[in-house]
């Protein structure tokens, strides 16, 4: 990993806003247990030293990351076909935004008995989960081949978002990152999900094939791109997440999902979104996930963010 540069310490009022906005995003929803601060002493699945626990703590390339983890998996007809006609994300998307985010966070930051829990709720429900695609063909939400998609997804946007917007992460480092989520990947049932970078990209090409273009996925993007989900005074950066996760994906998967010139950033967005991202990497939040699994183990709230 780069060497961490020192905090930045915001204005009382801004932080205060932020801290806010925060926690109103890790205690909304009830049914979720995120105390990532209990209990006290119980480790994670994933090493407070690991390449995941950076790349988790900023917030900006989660939702970029996010979004396009979504794309890829909406990209999948029987992936598509589960998410988007059995799930409550037409319904509730923000809700939705919210369970899926802080589910990403528990792997990475949550006590190992919270996460085992969360992900045994989560496999049960995939059991249930069962149906057939527009063209007939049937699909389970519990197919491995299924799972390692959306875990692999999920892997690489968050990593690409990180790498893009906030700061390169050499060879090593994607290795580290991509080896310290097999445990919890075969907790979910991905058994065989990409352990290096090299896995990664030759499941890509192994699915090439498979992915294709759907309404789905730009009402989707319309639903991202509109739903209260940042800061009033933040709303206009929202459309520029959308467009900066659409450039991470590989050139050929936004030929084949017809993603054109109309979703490019332009250079001044560009270096908006990159600015953005390193700022918010620096920025100390007490109230995330990341800062209260430090408190948890004993470490300094701001122990991501000390140069060493």
């Amino acid at each position: 990993m780069h060497t961490r540069r020192s905090p930045l310490i915001l204005p009382r009022p801004l932080q205060e806003r932020l801290e806010a906005a925060v926690q109103a995003f890790v205690s909304a929803d009830k049914r979720f247990d995120a105390d990532f601060a209990a209990p006290c002493g119980e480790h994670a699945f994933i090493a407070p030293d690991s390449v995941s626990w950076q790349v988790f703590k900023n917030p900006l390339s989660l939702f970029v990351g996010g979004v396009a983890a979504v794309i890829l998996e909406l990209a999948e007809p029987r992936v598509r076909a589960g998410v988007w006609g059995q799930s409550t994300f037409r319904d509730d998307p923000l809700q939705r935004i919210r369970r899926t985010g802080l589910s990403a966070m528990m792997t990475v930051y949550g006590a190992r008995s919270h996460t085992e829990k969360m992900i045994s709720r989560v496999t049960a429900m995939h059991a249930r989960v069962r149906g057939t695609t527009e063209d007939g063909r049937p699909y389970r939400a519990d197919d491995p081949e299924l799972l390692i998609w959306v875990h692999a997804t999920a892997r690489f946007g968050f990593l690409e978002a990180y790498a893009a917007w906030v700061h390169p992460l050499d060879k090593i480092a994607r290795s580290r990152y991509h080896h310290e989520g097999i445990e919890t990947a075969r907790l979910y049932g991905a058994h065989g999900a990409p352990a290096t970078q090299e896995e990664q990209e030759l499941l890509f090409m192994t699915m090439r094939d498979r992915l294709e273009s759907s309404s789905v996925i730009f009402e989707f993007l319309d639903i991202v791109r509109s739903v209260k989900l940042l800061p009033h005074s933040m709303g206009g950066i929202q459309e520029l997440l959308v467009k900066a996760a659409i450039d991470i994906l590989p050139e050929w998967v936004r030929e084949r999902l017809e993603l054109g010139e109309a979703w490019d950033l332009r250079p001044w967005q560009r270096l908006a979104v990159q600015r953005a991202g390193a700022a918010i990497d620096r920025i100390p939040l007490r109230s995330a996930p990341a800062a209260q699994a430090c408190r948890r183990l004993g470490l300094p709230e701001d122990y991501l963010y000390l140069a060493r």
